[in-house]
């Protein structure tokens, strides 16, 4: 009977372990997705919204409804970071996604609705992207691990940024872009449905907004990120404005594309030499690359070599700021992520926030702008000096003896062939 009764205890072992796995590789693939829709379908709206307002508004009413969007976006994460601690995740990420499925049939109709409704409209649509972003966020970090966490987000920026030449080429039809994001985002909901999300208690302490905010390690990774988004908001109008539009759009192109090989490479590589290293050699490249256009303005060389590194360090930028280090933060203090990705996320709509405030009004020398950038760019790497690494230090110490030990093995199997030969 012994045997018997060990044959039945290996096999409910293999059926729990077969059932975890499964159930693993379900929360990653819904993490994954759910990212990967909310920012495609966040950047095909504003697309959406862009082709209806084209011709109907000026270019003034048009940067002061998207930096109104951009303000919302951050009140309403904030709000959704506040309010995590009270209602279950599963319950904010379901009505966050309904919520905007609802929205995108409204942003639908827009055409046929009044401008001061289709306001309404379009500031709807920026609460029901914000408020549940920290969550989903949250849901990412934790189903990531230290190890893989920078590889994952770099896959999904990359997936995100990959999808934009489609979205934008569906876009030049309004009726089938608006429709398609509907589709998009209520396929949202049925995944969240079909894959019955569960939720694993942390027992991480929820800290208030103080202790976040003054918390030293994110203030030290934080300012950084503050500084490159003024900067990038008052680069951007400036050059805008001093070169012609269509070689304005094959500069985002590069920039687009730059950007989108970069995500992948710096997330692979922030997991294995540490996220501090990676941006601060982001921060240096983009601080070289606006001196060289300060130097030479004019020079097509100069704006090509700039908008390669401007992409590069975006796709560095998105992956450490907006996905990879407040979940590691959260982390080593043993916190709910929720309010950290809320702080965290705030440059990244201030930058497009005080491009599109700036963009009536600012006219400066391209020259003067991008000296100017290139000098604060490399201020901001001073508080990154100072900043822990928050990838762990056996961890890097463990992946350079992998790495070590599989140099060694090829070197061995290299030596035994030429003895043999």
């Amino acid at each position: 009977m012994q045997p018997v009764a060990d044959l039945r205890l290996v096999i409910c072992m293999d059926k729990l372990c077969f059932k975890r796995r499964l159930e693993v590789s379900q929360k990653a693939f819904l993490a994954v997705f759910l990212l990967v829709n909310s920012l495609t379908w966040w950047f095909w709206e504003r697309q959406n919204i862009s082709v209806i307002f084209e011709k109907t508004i000026s270019i003034s009413q048009k940067a002061i409804i998207f930096a109104a969007s951009d303000f919302l976006i951050i009140c309403s994460s904030i709000i959704g970071a506040a309010i995590s601690n009270r209602v279950r995740k599963s319950t904010i990420l379901h009505l966050w996604v309904i919520f905007g499925t609802i929205s995108s049939i409204l942003i639908f109709l827009l055409p046929s609705l009044p401008l001061s409704y289709a306001v309404l409209v379009i500031l709807i649509w920026a609460i029901s992207f914000g408020f549940g972003m920290p969550s989903c966020l949250t849901f990412f970090a934790d189903i990531t691990r230290f190890e893989n966490r920078g590889s994952v987000a770099g896959l999904i920026f990359f997936i995100s940024s990959a999808t934009t030449p489609a979205i934008i080429t569906v876009s030049t039809s309004f009726v089938l872009s608006a429709l398609a994001a509907v589709i998009w985002r209520g396929l949202c909901s049925m995944v969240l449905i079909v894959t019955k999300m569960r939720e694993n208690i942390t027992g991480n302490k929820q800290p208030s907004f103080v202790t976040v905010v003054t918390n030293k390690q994110l203030l030290l990774y934080l300012v950084p990120w503050l500084m490159f988004s003024f900067i990038y908001g008052f680069q951007k109008v400036t050059i805008e404005h001093a070169i012609r539009a269509d070689l304005y759009e094959s500069l985002r192109i590069i920039q687009s594309i730059s950007g989108t090989i970069s995500a992948i490479i710096s997330g692979l590589f922030c997991d294995r030499i540490g996220r501090k290293r990676v941006v601060i050699y982001g921060f240096v490249s983009l601080g070289i690359s606006y001196a060289v256009v300060s130097v030479a303005p004019n020079s097509l060389l100069s704006l090509y070599f700039y908008s390669i590194i401007d992409g590069i360090s975006w796709g560095i930028f998105i992956v450490m700021f907006v996905l990879v280090l407040w979940g590691d933060i959260s982390s080593i203090t043993s916190h709910s992520r929720e309010k950290y990705y809320a702080i965290g996320g705030i440059p990244f709509f201030l930058a497009d926030l005080i491009g599109f405030i700036l963009k009536p009004h600012l006219q400066i020398e391209v020259n003067a702008a991008f000296s100017v950038a290139s000098f604060f760019l490399f201020l901001a790497v001073v508080p990154l000096m100072y900043a822990s690494e928050t990838l762990p230090e056996k961890i890097i110490r463990r992946k350079e003896l992998e790495r070590y030990i599989k140099e060694a093995k090829k070197i061995r199997e290299k030596y035994e062939k030429q003895k043999e030969g």
